[in-house]
């Protein structure tokens, strides 16, 4: 971290880093989309797209090359970056580990069991929901509900697209709430708070949202539709209830995602054989599906040194703090649109939610504690926003996963996906209308930048 006397003026020159990595990622993107390969936005590695703008970032600098060079390095070993990435990794051992021994499909088969025809719209959304809370990624719940699904679709005349938006919209609903999503912990790593509080903060929005969807999805009669509940045993959902009441209980999230890398192991072990030697590889493929995300973080810490100590940060959240407050002349509420603009606007442009909270991240931390709001507030308002706008995105990495499984277009996916629209539309009430909650300790806030 740089002392006050290192960093320069506010400067939008500092800017044209993150401008460059920008453009790579959105414009490679763009240009594979009109050659018409399949997930076009991910076919430029974002560790690698990010390289150029680190290259740029110290050619950009005033300081002698050596410590340009030192600026960037205690960027990447930033605490909260190594944190967050530590947790990447045992986030990723334990979803693949629990994966492996069947608590997967347990979940499935638990919803289907536990879900009426006459309910089913509202409770593929919640199942979809749970199984995402639970597994930390949206991806993964819909990989695994995607064949259940488009067997019902297949079976009956429900809509495609609007089936898969339904699984879209549960997969995000549970990916923004989930302690062990990618999304929360560079929100809440980003912003200062624990998990706990941001779940709670997160609760006061999803919820209402979640309640309008189900009253919207009831509208829809499903009561003659047939259902085939695959066998599974529902023992093996128990390490991942176990991790979500934890975490609720403020348990340490190392000491969470630790147990719950035992339990399901051990419960693997009793029920279908799970073998130790199985037990390691997992461990270590669960660590390696991180590979991009903990690469990109430990990049982007530096790029953020970079860019901070040219001055780039503050110029940033000046800005967006202004355009913000033409919109509002209330300083909270200024701020809470300001972090809500950013982060929507950086998740369009590099589809992936998680990238743009940690491109975002810093500038929406400058921005709560110039507007004095809540660091579960503002790790809240990021998750909200990047998990909105990735559900509605026809090239992002859901639709185009639902898309490419289901045979539709991924356009006709985004426009179904009902909840991501209303939580958009709940949290910009609940800014609007309500006071964001005030941090009551803004040294400490301070301090952390």
């Amino acid at each position: 971290m740089n002392s006050p006397a290192d960093v320069q003026p506010p400067s939008a020159i500092a800017l044209l880093p993150l401008a460059l990595f920008l453009a790579l990622f959105l414009g490679t993107g763009i240009y594979f989309q009109n050659e018409g390969v399949e997930y076009a936005f991910y076919q430029l590695p974002s560790p690698v797209a990010i390289l150029p703008a680190i290259v740029l970032g110290i050619l950009l600098s005033r300081q002698a090359f050596e410590e340009r060079i030192a600026t960037f390095v205690a960027g990447v070993g930033n605490s909260n970056i190594i944190t967050m990435c530590m947790i990447y990794l045992l986030a990723g051992a334990f979803s693949t580990v629990a994966e492996a021994t069947g608590g997967v499909d347990a979940m499935v088969a638990l919803g289907l069991n536990v879900i009426p025809a006459s309910f089913l719209l509202p409770g593929l959304f919640l199942i979809a929901g749970v199984i995402s809370t639970a597994m930390g990624t949206s991806m993964g719940t819909l990989a695994a509900l995607a064949p259940v699904v488009l067997g019902i679709g297949e079976a009956t005349d429900l809509s495609l697209p609007l089936l898969a938006g339904v699984l879209v919209s549960g997969a995000m609903f549970g990916d923004n709430l989930s302690i062990i999503s990618d999304t929360t912990i560079a929100a809440t790593r980003t912003q200062g708070c624990t998990m706990r509080d941001k779940f709670r903060a997160n609760l006061k929005v999803s919820i209402p949202a979640a309640i309008l969807t189900v009253v919207w999805l009831m509208s829809y009669d499903t009561s003659n539709v047939p259902l085939q509940i695959p066998d599974a045993n529902f023992w093996l959902c128990l390490p991942y209830f176990a991790i979500i009441v934890l975490a609720v209980m403020g348990l340490n999230v190392f000491a969470v995602l630790g147990l719950g890398i035992v339990l399901a192991a051990a419960f693997g072990m009793v029920a279908v054989d799970y073998q130790l030697v199985k037990f390691s590889q997992d461990i270590y493929d669960g660590f390696t599906s991180m590979q991009e995300i903990f690469l990109l973080s430990l990049l982007i810490g530096g790029l953020s040194g970079l860019i901070r100590q040219q001055g780039g940060l503050a110029f940033l959240a000046r800005f967006v703090e202004s355009i913000a407050s033409r919109v509002s002349k209330h300083k909270q509420r200024s701020s809470a649109l300001g972090i809500a603009g950013l982060t929507s606007l950086t998740n369009l442009c590099v589809a992936n939610n998680t990238v743009s909270i940690l491109l975002a991240g810093e500038v929406s931390k400058r921005l709560a504690v110039n507007g004095n709001i809540a660091a579960r507030q503002s790790a809240s308002l990021l998750d909200i926003f990047a998990c909105t706008v990735q559900g509605v995105l026809p090239y992002g990495a859901q639709a185009l996963l639902m898309g490419a499984s289901f045979g539709i277009s991924p356009l006709s996916v985004s426009l179904n996906t009902g909840y991501c629209f209303i939580l958009g539309g709940v949290a910009l009430v609940l800014i609007i209308w309500r006071k964001p909650l005030e941090n009551r300790e803004p040294e400490v806030q301070q301090a952390a930048l």
